[in-house]
């Protein structure tokens, strides 16, 4: 699965107890929801890894999206 970001993209995630925030910008939203539609095309097993290092803004908590 390819993997595309809309440029300008933003993404923030943050856990707090039981509740997670995904907090994003426009092109933000629009990178994930591209790449939900795409992950929803692949097999059960098949997730998208997201943290500070390849997509989200510093401090963020890691985000594991997967297709059941």
């Amino acid at each position: 699965m390819k993997i595309e970001w809309t440029d300008g993209f933003e993404i923030r995630v943050r856990v707090d107890g039981d509740e997670v925030l995904i907090s994003a910008n426009r092109e933000g939203l629009l990178s994930l929801a591209e790449q939900f539609s795409a992950l929803a095309e692949e097999a059960p097993g098949c997730h998208i890894h997201y943290d500070g290092q390849n997509s989200l803004e510093e401090g963020s908590s890691a985000l594991i999206v997967e297709r059941i």
